[in-house]
């Protein structure tokens, strides 16, 4: 499995608070990539973001070889996210500078043929197949619901006021519950995780033309950075574009 990262603080912002990582356990094998995008508080938002990240890299690195099936992975991880959302809000209640933050995540645990997703806030997971490109995460965000509820288009959406407002974030309530999805990751497909400064400057359907393009990986995720810049650039830029080869068995 190859893979590209790339994180770009934008054109208007002065620090980055998005964090993202793809770790292969040595034993095993299985691929975790995770993404968040911090927020809040004078230093919080990047210490959110780097936390949770770098916690969670350290539990799936670590992990006995008792964790060997989807269900062991699926606690593991589980258990790891409520922790890390608990020690970000006890952190932040406790010290004013970090008062308000959290972050947002995304886990993409990668287990034979299957993938198995965690999702907090607004980033976001796509992924290609064939030719042709999904949405796997819902927004947890305030213009979602609207959505849902029929109250606004998804182009309304786009210019809504109150666009950037997440409903759910990781550390910003004593407890949490992420959102859990499961899926076939066939030979041939690509996932693509990224954060909010990329999914609202680049359209899901120039997405899957640019990761469709003739060129390498890193050119595919240099090309997403371009575009969120040349398009304002106003918030941090993160993806993780990992691509699943044509006779690629992932095993544990």
């Amino acid at each position: 499995m190859e893979y590209e990262i790339r994180s770009d603080t934008g054109r208007k912002r002065t620090v980055n608070e998005d964090e993202a990582a793809v770790f292969v356990h040595p034993k095993n094998k299985a691929v975790l990539a995770v993404i968040a995008d911090g927020m809040g508080g004078h230093k919080g938002g990047d210490f959110a973001s780097s936390t949770a990240v770098r916690i969670i890299g350290e539990q799936f690195m670590s992990a006995s070889d008792d964790v060997e099936t989807e269900q062991d992975w699926y606690d593991l991880l589980y258990d790891t996210v409520v922790d890390i959302n608990l020690f970000l809000y006890t952190k932040a209640q406790q010290d004013e500078s970090f008062k308000g933050m959290g972050t947002t995540l995304d886990l993409a645990l990668i287990l034979r043929d299957q993938c198995l997703v965690f999702h907090v806030g607004d980033s976001r997971i796509y992924q290609v197949t064939g030719k042709a490109i999904r949405q796997i995460t819902k927004d947890h965000s305030f213009v979602n619901v609207l959505i849902e509820s029929g109250e606004i288009t998804e182009q309304e959406a786009e210019v809504h006021p109150q666009r950037n407002w997440i409903m759910k974030a990781v550390g910003s309530e004593k407890s949490i519950v992420p959102d859990l999805y499961t899926i076939p990751v066939p030979s041939q497909s690509y996932l693509l995780l990224c954060t909010d400064g990329l999914s609202n400057k680049v359209e899901k359907e120039l997405m899957l033309d640019i990761i469709l393009r003739d060129v390498s990986l890193a050119d595919k995720v240099d090309t997403f950075v371009e575009l969120a810049n040349e398009r304002g650039g106003e918030d941090n830029i993160t993806a993780i574009l990992l691509e699943i080869p044509e006779t690629e068995v992932i095993s544990t």
